[in-house]
């Protein structure tokens, strides 16, 4: 039985490999060739190459519960286009046990995830975002495209790039009055955080009166913000591209400070609940095997694994948002979409067996 046990974990995890392998070349590629789009300043092809490769542990993330899936549809559809998982019924091996040896190779892959999600892939997301935005010109002018934005008691706050080590680039600081009218705007080159309290380096700043503009110009300038480089680290990467430590974090001082969270507590959510999306997917794959795709090409099988892939993606990513325009709590639309992949794997296994 250990034997068979193996046999059928190797199939699986071999075939997901491949996906894995496959599926990640291609997104480098395309990845690659999008971003030379943004070469300039000191931003070359070998930093877009580095970038690519800072970024990988992400993609990886990110294309993990597809590969399960995919790669358990393969394997598994193999062994059964082969007829060896007839044979191996046939011998008295009880479907259950099948399913727990497909199983077996994915939950290894599982741990992996969430062990490069939560310690790896958020680093190094945060030092590909840095060292592009420093090398694009982060210190000479506010850059629209990148960086990040917060809003802090009447002022609006943009930064170009966040150092690993605390350090801003490229500040920019616009308050506004009670009648939302602009009164001053100033921008810093670069912020340093020393004994609790952010230094503003070679500051210039413009006043907005009734009728004319003042500018000053200052070395340095103290700013005070409840910003700290723990939770600007956090805001340089996209929300899905964070730990849940650092989801959680900032999501609790938003919360503090009356703003609205839903983004970062809806990523939270898929970040915890991916074992689960990965399992539900891979339960789906299985009663494909056992059920409809049982003899079908190699050609179809990965058809049809693409459809419901996809089709999974686009309505998760469809009830996050609408979690947050119609109020229901974003769990709801992370866990629907489970539950529906579960609740049709059970029902067609069932059939199968």
């Amino acid at each position: 039985m250990k034997l068979i046990d193996r046999y059928v974990a190797q199939a699986v995890m071999t075939s997901t490999l491949v996906v894995m392998f496959v599926v990640l070349s291609l997104d480098v590629v395309f990845g690659f060739i999008a971003e030379t789009e943004d070469i300039k300043n000191d931003y070359q092809l070998l930093d877009v190459a580095l970038y690519i490769l800072l970024t990988l542990p992400r993609r990886i993330y990110d294309y993990l519960p597809l590969g399960a899936f995919m790669g358990c549809l393969i394997g598994l559809g193999a062994l059964a286009k082969n007829s060896e998982l007839t044979v191996v019924r046939a011998a008295g091996v009880s479907l259950a046990r099948i399913i727990g040896s497909a199983i077996k190779p994915v939950l290894l892959l599982i741990i992996f995830g969430a062990l490069l999600g939560e310690f790896v892939a958020p680093t190094t997301e945060k030092l590909a975002q840095s060292d592009k935005a420093l090398k694009q010109g982060a210190q000479s002018s506010i850059v629209y495209g990148q960086g990040l934005w917060h809003k802090e008691g009447d002022a609006f706050i943009h930064i170009n790039a966040v150092e690993p080590n605390g350090a801003l680039h490229g500040v920019s600081i616009n308050t506004y009055d009670d009648d939302k009218r602009l009164i001053m705007s100033e921008f810093a080159a670069k912020a340093l955080f020393h004994e609790r309290q952010w230094s503003l380096l070679d500051v210039k700043r413009s006043y907005f009166g009734e009728s004319n503009i003042t500018v000053a110009q200052e070395d340095v300038s103290s700013w005070e913000t409840e910003l700290t480089p723990e939770l600007l680290s956090i805001l340089i990467v996209k929300p899905d591209n964070l730990s849940m430590s650092g989801l959680f974090s900032y999501a609790k001082y938003l919360n503090e400070q009356d703003l609205d969270g839903g983004v970062y507590v809806l990523s939270f959510w898929k970040k915890a609940l991916q074992p689960l999306t990965t399992l539900s997917l891979v339960l789906v794959a299985i009663s494909f095997v056992f059920g409809p795709l049982r003899s079908v090409a190699m050609g179809t099988r990965v058809f049809v694994g693409l459809i419901v892939g996809l089709t999974f993606k686009y309505v998760q990513d469809l009830l996050g948002p609408a979690s947050m325009v119609f109020g229901f709590e974003p769990i709801v639309a992370t866990v629907l979409p489970i539950l529906a992949c579960v609740t049709f794997g059970v029902l067609m296994i069932k059939r199968a067996s």
